[in-house]
């Protein structure tokens, strides 16, 4: 597996932990305001070094596979709906909240992660390291 695979397998574990964090204490506290923060510097960050250095390998063999350019264009536009959601929620809750508007958000923004997780761990890192390997 790939150095860049690795990394990003790491991302995703770190944010659900720190998703599960924020579920567990949730974000009233100081404490629950620095986490959320951190997992969305920890989403940006990671998005950031998808575009920068899976995407381009990517997209460079899509030239010459249908099949890889259409899974690559559905895999953009899910992903631009999820960031817009995660950024609607950090937004809208890096001043704090509470009660079931809050886990009911948070519920929601979990399943859409642990969902695209799931679809590039087992599609696109997989691609990935077939065309670097």
């Amino acid at each position: 597996m790939s150095r860049l695979i690795d990394e990003l397998k790491q991302d995703h574990v770190i944010l659900v932990e720190t998703l599960n964090k924020i579920k567990a204490i949730g974000i009233t506290s100081d404490e629950g305001q620095k986490m959320l923060m951190a997992a969305k510097g920890a989403l940006l960050a990671h998005l950031a070094k998808e575009d920068k250095e899976l995407y381009p390998t990517l997209n460079k063999a899509a030239e010459t596979d249908a099949q890889l350019k259409s899974t690559l264009d559905f895999y953009a536009k899910d992903m631009d709906e999820i960031s817009k959601s995660a950024l609607a929620f950090f937004d809208k809750y890096s001043a704090g909240g509470s009660g079931l508007e809050f886990a009911k958000d948070l519920g929601s923004l979990f399943g859409n992660l642990a969902s695209r997780v799931r679809k590039e761990e087992s599609t696109l890192y997989l691609k990935y390291n077939e065309l670097v390997d």
